[in-house]
């Protein structure tokens, strides 16, 4: 009989977390042992295999360390971690219990991995590239972590096609009408009730237009690639950066 996975959630009570305990309680082969939020001792975690990470920015590095000093496996689809973070979790993990394995993912969605995938594989036929990403105006961060990691992806691609900057002949924007800049590709967010998550990569040539949009409409679109996370992450010990690894996406 193969072994049921023990889960525990954080962030339980939140939008993303709750639906992530539906998804492991209905799940095959997973169980839920715990849920914890913001102010609750996390102690031994319920004993779980796994955690799924669903907080807040500054709370995520602290939830994930003490996973981590544990030797639980951690799913994390918290924002907000930079380089630096990352380059402090991947020290923690070099001296955590051998096999430890945490994945940290920008996004969930099976069709925005694979937005993100084609988007990094037509980056370098294009000379124009922009990103517009919209969600609900609950949402604390922007640009989110999806519009992030497809800019990075975008221009890493394009600097490895010998590619120079995006061309662009705006000298005044008090306002920052253009966007922010993300590895050289403009990002522009926007935030309107009635939306959850969405994203399009506009790219741009001479005389034609490629659009690779994505549209979540509820946020059991992420569970799918939520579960095969906790399925995985225990096979991949050490620090893993976006589901496509998983999926044999990543190039």
């Amino acid at each position: 009989m193969a072994q049921i996975l023990k889960v525990a959630v954080i962030g339980a009570a939140g939008r993303m977390g709750s639906t992530v305990c539906g998804a492991v309680e209905f799940a095959e082969g997973m169980t839920l042992v715990g849920r914890f939020d913001e102010g609750d001792d996390l102690g031994d975690l319920g004993g779980a295999d796994v955690v799924v990470e669903f907080s807040v920015p500054g709370a995520s590095p602290d939830n994930v360390a003490h996973c981590v000093e544990r030797g639980v496996h951690v799913v994390v689809g918290t924002t907000g971690w930079s380089e630096d973070r990352l380059g402090v979790l991947r020290d923690r993990l070099s001296s955590a219990p051998t096999g430890t394995g945490v994945l940290i993912a920008p996004n969930f969605a099976i069709g925005a991995i694979l937005m993100m995938s084609f988007a990094a594989r037509a980056a370098r036929f294009y000379e124009s590239v922009e990103v517009i990403e919209l969600h609900h105006p609950d949402k604390v961060d922007a640009p989110s972590g999806t519009a992030a990691r497809t800019a990075d992806l975008i221009g890493a691609a394009r600097e490895a096609a010998g590619l120079g900057s995006v061309p662009d002949a705006t000298t005044q924007d008090p306002d920052g009408a253009r966007g922010a800049r993300v590895h050289g590709i403009p990002v522009h967010s926007v935030r309107l009730r009635g939306l959850v998550a969405h994203q399009e990569v506009l790219l741009g040539g001479v005389g034609e237009q490629l659009t690779i949009r994505h549209d979540s409409f509820d946020r059991a679109s992420f569970m799918p690639g939520v579960l095969a996370g906790i399925r995985g992450v225990v096979d991949h010990p050490g620090l893993t950066v976006g589901l496509e690894h998983y999926l044999g996406l990543a190039d």
